[in-house]
């Protein structure tokens, strides 16, 4: 019985959804389509101006909603193609006509249009068929159990059936079986067709896709050149500070150690042992600026051991995951390890918790790395952030960042890179 409730479940839901849409979408997709022809209108006597943005911003919202039950539900994934607003648009009569201007110009507003459209007819028709499928049985079990005695002078059809004694009655109960084992099987499928009808207007076209990464490749370029210089500088600066001042002074003691040898041995060997701790010193500081380069155990062993070489020099205690059947190119390995070692730093700085689990595994051609803490939570995405920088680094592989962090924790980091293992 178990069994069978978790197999009927799902189509189940499927229909309620499709029940649901159907109703929703139908009413919403006929006003927002109304009000918006009417709104548009009225641009020439005035009046549109200040109705267009609010209805126009509305159908987005409806439009957006839909991708995400699109992507919930059917895991139908439709981007979004919306063409960005200023953010300095001025106030008052001149800023609507410049508002209502720009979501004209926009070609993502007309396919909203044509989608309420489809919305209106096909779009209902394939999210309700989801649920007749499952609702129409119901009626041939009601003829069978009875039902037919009203039909007896005057047979009453239910599907090819024609319904006036027990036996048709039956009949009709073994049609409505038949219909709802069917209703089962299409109830998923039909769902993710009635989004699937809707992704063609929906989604970007080709075009608006082929701009968005343009687009996306000049920002990347611009954020890994802006990346590279300043790491340069670090070095630089790291060199100058740090490795080449101890060896500038350790060659001033040798120059006075050669001075002294002769005259004061005893503090030319003071002087000598003073230069080899400079030496041991430099030596480490020269060691720590190449790992924070390349690490060499990320060279040597692949992304899943250096992060766990990372994790045992944490002062919290950290559970590392590897599911890697094979190892990225090097470049993505090396964006995925300072992902991974700043998100680590962060949860030990910030987040007061005081365990750290992280996960590394590859499927459907990405690299998913996620970083979860016990800790209070709050962490976000934003200006001057240290995910901010993150973010950006993933980005220039085509890479995404996702934070969940209530209030109160825990926080997951979730990073994901194209890639192929090898």
């Amino acid at each position: 019985m178990n069994t069978l409730a978790v197999r009927v479940r799902p189509p189940m839901l499927a229909a309620g959804r499709g029940l649901a849409l159907s109703v929703y979408g139908l009413a919403v997709s006929v006003t927002l389509f109304v009000l918006a022809v009417l709104s548009i209108t009225l641009i020439l006597l005035g009046i549109g101006v200040f109705t267009t943005p609010v209805v126009l911003e509305a159908v987005r919202r409806h439009a957006n909603q839909r991708r995400l039950w699109a992507a919930d539900w059917s895991g139908v994934r439709i981007p979004v193609p919306y063409r960005p607003l200023p953010p300095d648009l001025r106030g008052g009569v001149t800023g609507q006509v410049e508002r209502t201007s720009l979501l004209l110009k926009d070609p993502a507003t007309w396919r909203d249009l044509q989608w309420l459209l489809v919305d209106m007819t096909a779009g209902p028709v394939v999210a309700l068929l989801a649920a007749t499928l499952l609702i129409y049985p119901v009626e041939g079990l009601v003829l069978a159990a009875g039902l037919w005695r009203v039909f007896q002078d005057d047979p009453y059809w239910y599907g090819f059936v024609p319904v006036s004694s027990q036996g048709t009655g039956l009949a009709a109960l073994a049609l409505g079986v038949v219909i709802f084992v069917a209703g089962l099987w299409a109830a998923a499928p039909l769902l993710r067709l009635h989004f699937v009808i809707a992704r063609p207007l929906l989604a970007p076209t080709p075009e608006q896709t082929l701009a968005q990464r343009v687009d996306r490749l000049t920002e990347t370029r611009t954020e890994a050149v802006d990346t590279a210089a300043s790491e340069l500088r670090r070095i630089e600066r790291d060199l100058h500070d740090g490795a080449q001042a101890r060896l500038v002074a350790m060659g001033m003691n040798l120059g006075t150690i050669e001075a002294l040898i002769e005259k004061d041995p005893a503090q030319a060997k003071e002087m000598l042992a003073m230069a080899r701790e400079s030496s041991a010193e430099a030596l480490t500081e020269l060691r720590d600026l190449v790992r924070g380069i390349h690490p060499p155990v990320l060279a040597e062993r692949g992304l899943g051991d250096a992060v766990k070489a990372l994790a045992l020099r944490l002062p919290v205690a950290t559970e590392v995951t590897v599911e890697l059947p094979g190892r990225a190119e090097a470049s993505v390995e090396s964006a995925a390890y300072f992902a991974v070692s700043e998100v680590l730093t962060n949860a030990v700085k910030h987040t007061g918790g005081d365990r750290i689990w992280v996960d590394l595994h590859h499927a459907e051609g990405m690299l998913r790395v996620s970083v979860t803490d016990n800790g209070g939570g709050g962490a976000r995405i934003g200006s001057g952030s240290g995910l901010s920088g993150i973010e950006r680094r993933l980005g220039t592989f085509d890479g995404v960042l996702a934070v969940s962090s209530p209030a109160g924790g825990p926080t997951m980091v979730t990073m994901e890179l194209p890639c192929v293992l090898s």
